[in-house]
């Protein structure tokens, strides 16, 4: 028997979920049965500990989209018991059971080693919301970006894609603006590097002018709406904005005058099926060029008897940088 975060679904449909005691035949199937060291917190979490947000069709359920450990068993000659890997994404913790417990068993396609110079608890510092970050900033520099070319707005910064993203660019050379709505994160996102701060009320309405003088070299934008509407008025000519998240809103009110006046570039940064080669690279690159005492900055300890009040915090806004989940603590 070991812990797990369960969450169930009475016969009104209301979710609730508590750690209870469940054993490995309780687990799906798949290739590979890993011990889980750590997980983390993300939004996606959150919708799944409280009533679903669609993303979970079937109850009982252990959330976790991410999480970290050793390899206890496997059929598939990749991986031997011992080695230690890192999960994100493939709709784990919504379609398949995640990392909220201290057992799980997952497809072995779906599993990354994990990379040298990355222990298991660093590797859930950075997580799913860490691993899309440095998908953004690669896919930016892929178009063009380099410090030379000027500041690089991150917004939603002070969450965990911004986090993350703000230190990687300050520790490769970049300016970074980091956006806000929390005037008390200022600085901790200058600890992270950031060399702006920019208020959410400055940049978080929709201007009549479809474009605005150019300030950016390039963006990681984890709100979209009408933020990132304002935000491609802004870029400078052939800029990109990599987006990540909306947690400003889905919809998009926003004109083609800048992809068409000043060539300007969405990148969609999707980090759910990201094809094998590139989580490798992404995951290499986390290691080399994310500072670890910065990573540290970012970190909240908690334990799986923390998460449903962690899963509601989040969906509010109110998690600041990383939240670490010691799933043995």
């Amino acid at each position: 028997m070991f812990k797990a975060l369960v969450v169930e679904k009475n016969d009104e449909g209301k979710t609730s979920a508590s750690v209870k005691e469940i054993n490995l035949d309780d687990l799906p199937e798949g290739e590979v049965t890993v011990a889980v060291e750590y997980s983390t917190v993300n939004y996606k979490d959150g919708l799944c500990i409280g009533p679903g947000g669609g993303l979970v069709r079937n109850y009982p359920h252990v959330p976790g989209i991410d999480f970290a450990g050793t390899v206890e068993e496997s059929s598939d000659d990749r991986y031997k018991p011992g080695d230690k890997v890192v999960l994100t994404g493939w709709r784990v913790g919504e379609a398949h059971w995640g990392g909220y417990a201290q057992k799980a068993r997952v497809k072995a396609d779906w599993l990354v080693p994990l990379p040298d110079g990355l222990d298991t608890r660093q590797a859930m510092a950075v997580g799913t919301a860490g691993f899309t970050a440095m998908l953004a900033v690669m896919a930016l520099e892929d178009h063009g970006l380099s410090p030379d070319k000027g500041e690089v707005l991150v917004t939603g910064a002070a969450g965990g894609v911004g986090s993350v993203a703000t230190a990687i660019l300050s520790n490769l050379g970049y300016d970074v603006a980091g956006v806000t709505g929390r005037p008390e994160t200022a600085d901790y996102l200058k600890g992270l590097g950031a060399t702006k701060i920019v208020p959410r009320e400055d940049i978080n309405e929709t201007v009549k002018r479809p474009l605005e003088s150019e300030s950016w070299a390039g963006c990681v934008d984890a709100v979209g709406g009408a933020m990132l509407a304002r935000v491609l008025g802004q870029m400078k000519y052939g800029a990109s904005v990599a987006a990540v998240g909306l947690a400003g809103g889905a919809g998009l009110p926003a004109t083609v005058v800048p992809f068409l006046l000043r060539g300007v570039n969405l990148l969609g940064i999707d980090s759910v099926m990201q094809p094998y080669d590139n989580r490798l690279r992404a995951w290499t690159r986390i290691a080399s060029d994310l500072p670890m005492d910065k990573l540290e900055a970012m970190v909240q300890p908690a334990t799986l008897d923390d998460l449903p009040k962690l899963g509601a915090d989040i969906l509010k806004g109110q998690v600041k940088g990383r939240v670490v989940v010691d799933v043995n603590g």
